[in-house]
């Protein structure tokens, strides 16, 4: 009997140390260089992080096209388009949904920044933000050459652009 109940603990523990991590990788912290990606947006070209090399970047992960949160959030930062272009900032929305469906998207949200389709999670996971199944809600504000300044995690979409503007004002101080 003891031979089953050491067996029974030990057995798990084994298999739990054998099998690779499936958690998505940490974020990427403040000050660290923004990982690289190519992706496509709504428009069928491709898209890389480098192409967006002296401006800022509002790069933002979000779950679904089309969901209410999701929308709300895009929706917000397509108000405050002309403030972010204004302090020569691009914004970048990044979901595990195809390209298909960010068309769809765009087109009935009247958006004109770019949506990024990663299908295969491979950015969201860059990034530790593949939530399991969707991209978590999670915002990264990169400088001009690359880095990371500012890390946003489990966005409320409702007051985010707003955050963002208050971020980028304070870092331009700088």
């Amino acid at each position: 009997m003891k031979f089953i109940r050491t067996f029974s603990i030990a057995a798990p523990l084994a298999i739990a140390l054998m099998v690779p991590s499936l958690r998505a990788a940490d974020i990427p912290a403040e000050g660290t260089t923004a990982p690289d990606f190519t992706l496509s947006s709504q428009e069928g070209k491709q898209v890389s992080l480098k192409d967006f090399r002296g401006q800022w970047v509002v790069l933002y992960f979000y779950p679904k096209d089309m969901t209410p949160g999701c929308t709300i959030e895009a929706h917000n930062f397509q108000a405050d388009q002309d403030k972010y272009t204004a302090k020569h900032a691009a914004i970048v929305g990044v979901s595990v949904d195809n390209v298909d469906s960010h068309v769809q998207f765009c087109t009935k949200e009247n958006l004109t920044f770019k949506l990024l389709a990663d299908p295969t999670h491979q950015v969201v996971e860059k990034y530790g933000s593949f939530g399991g199944v969707v991209a978590a809600r999670n915002t990264f504000l990169i400088d001009p050459q690359g880095v990371i300044r500012k890390v946003y995690t489990k966005v409320q979409p409702n007051p985010h652009s707003a955050q963002v503007l208050a971020e980028l004002d304070t870092l331009e101080k700088k």
